[in-house]
């Protein structure tokens, strides 16, 4: 699967704690309680991506300007993926709608040149009668 530009890993921790604010340990903090998620890489090297650093400094915003603990910001990161999954999936449904709507008006034109030609059919067979 292809990685657009934002979550690509480029940045060593040390860079990504200078981008995010914080101390290269706190990176390791977050990371081991999940808040985020870096690559690693062929030699092991934690590499963040600019998606990593967003996600730091969304995380430095709620505990630093907001007063939100640690377990407060897994709890608002949990809900804002269930948040992401259910837009998504409305995404999905009115994508499904539309189709069935379409089907749906398809149908109806096609049931009413049926009707139509019913008619013309009936009206000229009547008047060969008549």
């Amino acid at each position: 699967m292809a990685r657009n530009d934002s979550e690509k890993p480029v940045y060593m921790i040390s860079v990504a704690a200078e981008l995010a604010g914080v101390h290269p340990q706190t990176l390791r903090i977050y990371e081991r309680k999940q808040l985020i998620c870096p690559q690693r890489s062929q030699g092991n090297t934690r590499l963040y991506s600019q998606a990593d650093i967003d996600r730091l400094q969304f995380i430095q915003q709620l505990t630093q300007e907001e007063g939100v603990n640690l377990a407060g910001v897994i709890r608002i990161m949990e809900l804002s993926r269930e948040l992401e999954r259910a837009h998504a999936e409305i995404d999905l449904l009115r994508r499904q709608v539309a189709a069935v709507e379409r089907a749906a008006a398809e149908d109806a034109a096609r049931r009413h040149v049926r009707t139509a030609l019913v008619r013309v059919r009936s009206g000229t067979v009547a008047r060969r009668q008549g």
